[in-house]
């Protein structure tokens, strides 16, 4: 029997392994996420007690301002994310261009 040579295993690429930012970056985003929803409840609170609203009214109201400042911070977490992915690409592609030349 004839034994057949392995597959090239050791094939290059020029596309990068993942557009995916560095883990500090998620993990700071991630983080930032809960300090916005504390920010939002924290003016929530002030909002609904200067309003003089009674007790569960204050507590729907902080419960609701944490939600909207979790949900904006998390907005900007995920385009802050997606664009640091793609000016990595860009980087990449643009050394991938200038060793070619």
């Amino acid at each position: 029997m004839a034994q057949s040579e392995p597959p090239d295993t050791q094939t290059t690429t020029t596309d990068p392994d993942t557009a995916l930012p560095s883990v500090v970056a998620r993990v700071l985003a991630f983080g930032s996420i809960f300090v916005g929803a504390a920010a939002g409840g924290m003016i929530g609170y002030a909002f609904a007690n200067l309003g003089r609203f009674g007790g569960g009214a204050v507590g729907f109201i902080t419960f609701l301002s944490m939600i909207v400042g979790a949900a904006g911070v998390a907005v900007v977490a995920v385009l802050t994310l997606r664009a640091f992915g793609e000016w990595d690409t860009i980087r990449h592609d643009e050394a991938a261009a200038k060793r070619r030349s």
